[in-house]
C-alpha cells in the first residue's frame, strides 16, 4: 500500500509539479502540527492538573509577562503544585512554602540538576561555559561547588570585611559628591552597579572597579544585563519550540552570540591580568588565585571560569537589583528610614556615622529591613529551574526523572499561610517571626552559595546609607514589585529608572569621617 502511494505521488510530481508543491507545502505544516500535538499530549505528567494551553506553544503566551505572578494566580485555581506546558516541555510549578519544603527540602538531592536550554546553554555559553547556578549536575559541578563553598562560607565572608568597607565607603562618597550634598537628584543605578561589580572583581580577581567612568564598567554591566535576559524562563521561544531553531535569521541567537563574544573578551583580559600579576608576585589574595594555587582543588580552566562567572553575575544580579528597588521604596517611606536611624543610633552615634563594618549584623531592625526587601522584591521571582535526576512522588503522584520543576520563590515569599499581610511592606514581621522561611536564595542543594556574602554586603550598605543620608524622592516611580517592573519578561526584575536625593544628615561630620576612613584604608 505504501509503495503504491509513493508511486502515485511520484507520478503526480512529474505530471503536475506546481500543484504537487502547493499540496506538499500544505501537508508538511499540517503533519508537523498533528505530530507535535500528539507528542505534547503524551509528554504531560499524569496526576497533575493545570491550565489549558495553546497548540504548539502551550502556556507560553499566558506567562510572557510577570510569569511568577501569573503562576501565583493559577495556584488559586489549580492548587499549590500543578503542571504547565511550555511548548513541548511539561513543567511542575511549586507555589507555596509548605509544598516547597516537601519537594525541594525532602527531595533535595533528587532535584540537584538544571534543565538545558538551547539559547543559554548551547548558543550563549558554549565558549566560556555556564555559572555554577545554571550548570546541570555533574562531577565537574561538584568540584566547582566545593571550590565556591570554601570561598563563600562564614569564615571566608568575615575575611572580606575590609573589601566591603572599601566599596561601601566609595558608595557613600559617590552619593555625597554626585548628589551635590543633597541638592541634586541622582540616578543611583550606576553607583549601585559600580559597588556590586567592584566587589565581585576584588573578591575574584583582586582588582577594583574604582570609577563608573571606566570603559570596562560600561562593557561588563551592559553585557551581563543582556545575558541575564537569556536566562529568562519565558523570553526565548526557541528553547521550547524546536522548529524555531531552524531560523537562520533568529534575532535571539544572533544577540546571544554577540554577547558571548563580548564577554569572552573581558573574561580573557581579567584572567590574563591576574596571571601576569601572579607571575610577577604582585597579585593580591583573591578567590581565583587561591583556587589556582590550591593543588587539591584540581579545577581546569573552564571550571575556574565558571566560578568567575558565578561571582560576576551573582553580584550584579542580586545586590544591584535589591538595592535599586530598596532605595526607590525608602525614598517614599520616611517612616521606615526614621525607625532605622533610631535603631542605628542606639549602636553608633553621629561621631561614628559610617558605623562599624565589623558589626556582624547586630542591628535587629536593619537586618529585618534587609530581609523584608529580599522578600518583597524577590530578586529571582522564579528561582533558576531544577531538573529531577531520579523519580520522586508528591502526594501520590509520580514526577519522573528528567522533569523540569519551578520554584516560584515570589509566590512562596507571599504565602498567606506564612504571613497574614504578605502584600504589605513591613520589616517588623521579621522581628515578630525571626524563623519564618525566606525563599529568595532558593531552597535545598542548589540554593545560592553566596547568600552569606550578599546578606553581609546588603546589611552594611543599608547601615551606612541610612546612617549617613536621608533619602528623598527625586522623581516619581512605581515601587510595587509587580506593577513597577521595567521589563516584566526578564528573569531579574528591575524598577524603571528614577532619581533620588541623598541629603546628608550631618554634612560636616560625614565629609570628615569619609576622608579619615579613606586615609586609614589607604594605609592598610
Amino acid at each position: 500500500m505504501l509503495s503504491l502511494l509513493i508511486l502515485v505521488a511520484q507520478t503526480q510530481a512529474k505530471e503536475h509539479p506546481f500543484r504537487s508543491i502547493v499540496i506538499l507545502s500544505l501537508l508538511l505544516p499540517f503533519s508537523y502540527f498533528v505530530t507535535n500535538e500528539f507528542v505534547r499530549r503524551k509528554a504531560r505528567i499524569p496526576g497533575f492538573d493545570g491550565p489549558p494551553g495553546n497548540p504548539i506553544f502551550g502556556n507560553i503566551p499566558d506567562i510572557k509577562y510577570n510569569a511568577a505572578e501569573k503562576y501565583r494566580e493559577w495556584s488559586k485555581t489549580y492548587g499549590d503544585v500543578y503542571q504547565i506546558q511550555l511548548g513541548n516541555i511539561p513543567v511542575i510549578v511549586c507555589n507555596s512554602a509548605e509544598a516547597c519544603r516537601v519537594i525541594f527540602g525532602h527531595f533535595s538531592q533528587a532535584l540537584s540538576s538544571r534543565p538545558v536550554f538551547y539559547t543559554f546553554h548551547k548558543v550563549l555559553s558554549n565558549t566560556a561555559g555556564t555559572t555554577i547556578g545554571t550548570s546541570p549536575f555533574s562531577e565537574s559541578l561538584k568540584r566547582r561547588r566545593k571550590g565556591a563553598a570554601s570561598a563563600l562560607n562564614k569564615p571566608s565572608v568575615a575575611s572580606y570585611i575590609n573589601h566591603l568597607d572599601v566599596e561601601t565607603l566609595a558608595f557613600i562618597k559617590e552619593g555625597l559628591e554626585y548628589g551635590a550634598t543633597g541638592t541634586q537628584s541622582v540616578d543611583p543605578m550606576p553607583m549601585i552597579q559600580r559597588l556590586s561589580l567592584s566587589l565581585a572583581l576584588t573578591l575574584n580577581w583582586g582588582t577594583r572597579m574604582g570609577s563608573r567612568d571606566d570603559p570596562l564598567f560600561h562593557e561588563i554591566t551592559e553585557v551581563e544585563e543582556e545575558i541575564s535576559k537569556f536566562r529568562s524562563t519565558s523570553g526565548n521561544l526557541q528553547d521550547y519550540v524546536p522548529f524555531l531553531r531552524l531560523n537562520p535569521f533568529s534575532v535571539g541567537s544572533k544577540r546571544a552570540r554577540e554577547m558571548r563574544q563580548r564577554r569572552d573578551v573581558y573574561l580573557t583580559k581579567l584572567n590574563k591580568d591576574l596571571d601576569d600579576r601572579m607571575e610577577k608576585g604582585t597579585h593580591k589574595p583573591c578567590i581565583q588565585a587561591n583556587i589556582i594555587q590550591d593543588k587539591e582543588a584540581k579545577l581546569n580552566k573552564e571550571e575556574l571560569t565558571s566560578i568567575s562567572l558565578t561571582m560576576l553575575s551573582g553580584g550584579l544580579d542580586t545586590v544591584t537589583t535589591l538595592v535599586t528597588w530598596s532605595i526607590a521604596l525608602l525614598g517614599q517611606r520616611p517612616d521606615v528610614q526614621e525607625k532605622a536611624v533610631r535603631e542605628i543610633r542606639k549602636m553608633f552615634s553621629e561621631d561614628n556615622i559610617l558605623c562599624d563594618p565589623e558589626d556582624d549584623m547586630k542591628c535587629e531592625y536593619v537586618m529585618a529591613l534587609v530581609k523584608e526587601c529580599l522578600r518583597y522584591y524577590t530578586v529571582l521571582r522564579l528561582a533558576l529551574p531544577r531538573a529531577t535526576v531520579k523519580d520522586i512522588t508528591y502526594q501520590g503522584n509520580l514526577i519522573p526523572a528528567g522533569t523540569t520543576v519551578y520554584l516560584n520563590a515570589w509566590a512562596c515569599n507571599m504565602d498567606p499561610k506564612v504571613w497574614k499581610d504578605p502584600d504589605v511592606f513591613r520589616p517588623e514581621r521579621w522581628i515578630e517571626q525571626p524563623d519564618a522561611p525566606l525563599f529568595t536564595y532558593g531552597v535545598g542543594y542548589r540554593m545560592c552559595a553566596g547568600s552569606l556574602l550578599a546578606n553581609r554586603e546588603l546589611y552594611l550598605v543599608f547601615m551606612r546609607m541610612l546612617s549617613c543620608f536621608e533619602i528623598e524622592k527625586g522623581t516619581d516611580v512605581e515601587t510595587h514589585p509587580v506593577k513597577g517592573s521595567s521589563d516584566p519578561t526578564s528573569l531579574v526584575t528591575l524598577p524603571h529608572r528614577y532619581e533620588v536625593k541623598f541629603r546628608p544628615r550631618n554634612q560636616a561630620k560625614l565629609r570628615d569621617q569619609v576622608q579619615a576612613r579613606e586615609k586609614v584604608l589607604g594605609e592598610c
